[in-house]
């Protein structure tokens, strides 16, 4: 069985090129109204060079879509069931408003998929985005059991802290307008949010 050959520096330059522009249009745009003919002007391609590379936009959108999941997953695959609760909580938090402020259009890409009903995306939820959340609602669960922080529904502390933090980059134009000028809503954000789950988690008397 002959191997595909492996991509040319050219090739992968190109096929990250696409991305990028595909990323910025599919955030802005939605799926739906983003087209192969703004895929190609953003990336600087001709629209048969993109279709080269993916045979569709919705290839293009799934490329997108899968290498998210892991980026968005990883923090919460780093709480650690042997850590210390609360600054593992914390950490997970911080590590979740540094996603927000550094991948912006990955946030408002993933937004857009759900706001949609998850099309492309609802066999990934179902499957890896479930069992690695119910895996660390378990580990909550237990530190509450055993006292180490106040006893909390772990699902919907870990909604909570998708909520609190994603907001800051889905509606960042109008975090900025109400704050106005001399503000860094992340810096702002990550001390607050930090504060309203340490005061949620303290352990009960």
């Amino acid at each position: 069985m002959s191997k595909t050959a492996p991509r040319t520096r050219i090739q992968r330059q190109n096929r990250e090129t696409i991305l990028e522009a595909a990323l910025g249009v599919f955030s802005a745009q939605g799926f739906r109204g983003a087209t192969l003919d703004q895929i190609a002007a953003a990336a600087g391609l001709s629209k048969p060079n993109v279709l080269y590379y993916f045979a569709s936009k919705e290839a293009i959108h799934h490329a997108l879509l899968s290498g998210l999941l892991d980026n968005w997953l990883a923090p919460l695959r780093a709480l650690d069931p042997a850590g210390e609760p609360l600054a593992e909580i914390l950490a997970y938090v911080r590590r979740k408003v540094e996603i927000s402020r550094d991948f912006p259009r990955e946030s408002r890409l993933f937004a857009n998929e759900i706001l949609q009903g998850a099309p492309r995306m609802m066999a990934a939820i179902e499957g890896e985005l479930k069992a690695l959340v119910d895996e660390k609602a378990a580990v909550i669960r237990s530190w509450s059991a055993a006292g180490q922080i106040a006893a909390v529904d772990p699902y919907h502390l870990i909604f909570s802290i998708w909520a609190l933090t994603q907001h800051y980059a889905d509606f960042d134009v109008q975090v900025r307008a109400v704050l106005g000028p001399g503000h860094d809503p992340f810096a702002e954000a990550g001390s607050f949010i930090e504060g309203v789950f340490t005061k949620l988690l303290a352990p009960d008397p």
